[in-house]
């Protein structure tokens, strides 16, 4: 079973089901990986989302990153990735998978410098979020090829086009330092 829990705050759309929109998001990330057979589990995997602003994800990014600056998109995983096999044996059959931080005022600038629509945007950033979740990294070009891999399987379930399309290749340069 899979709870997302959404927060959009100030500044967010809202014409947008952004708790509906997030849902698909993590679902479609789970469905590209292993551990989304952990929401056909008896555990409740719980996955929170909080759409805020730049000045609080600029914050973040200083005590978490030490870079004191905003960015689009912070993950905060609850879980060791090599824990999640074991999940569905906790006590209280509850697991937070982590936090999914989004920045209205940068996720906007992206959307618009690439004419993709918010909403698409930022389903492409917290299926990113997601994968950091579960332990997926793009430190290196390798890992990062394989992390945009399966960014695009989910995007492609939800009918969203590559995100990656227009670089024509992976590099390690994370999607929050290139904007994408």
């Amino acid at each position: 079973m899979l709870e997302v829990i959404t927060d959009a705050g100030p500044g967010w759309p809202e014409n947008i089901d952004w708790a509906a929109l997030a849902e698909r998001a993590v679902r479609a990330a789970l469905s590209q990986t292993p551990d989304g057979e952990l929401i056909a589990k008896p555990v409740c995997v719980e996955v929170s989302i909080k759409l805020s602003d730049d000045a609080e994800i600029q914050q973040l990014n200083a005590a978490y990153r030490g870079k004191d600056r905003p960015t689009n998109v912070l993950s905060f995983p609850m879980i060791q990735p090599d824990l999640l096999p074991g999940i569905a044996n906790t006590d209280d059959g509850e697991v937070l998978l982590g936090d999914i931080i989004l920045a209205c005022e940068t996720c906007a600038r992206e959307a618009g410098e690439r004419g993709i629509a918010l909403a698409d945007h930022a389903t492409h950033l917290i299926v990113h979020g997601t994968l950091h979740l579960l332990g997926h990294d793009h430190e290196d070009d390798g890992e990062a090829e394989a992390m945009e891999a399966l960014e695009i399987g989910a995007l492609e379930t939800l009918g969203l086009p590559d995100p990656y399309g227009d670089r024509g290749h992976c590099d390690a340069r994370p999607i929050d330092e290139t904007g994408i």
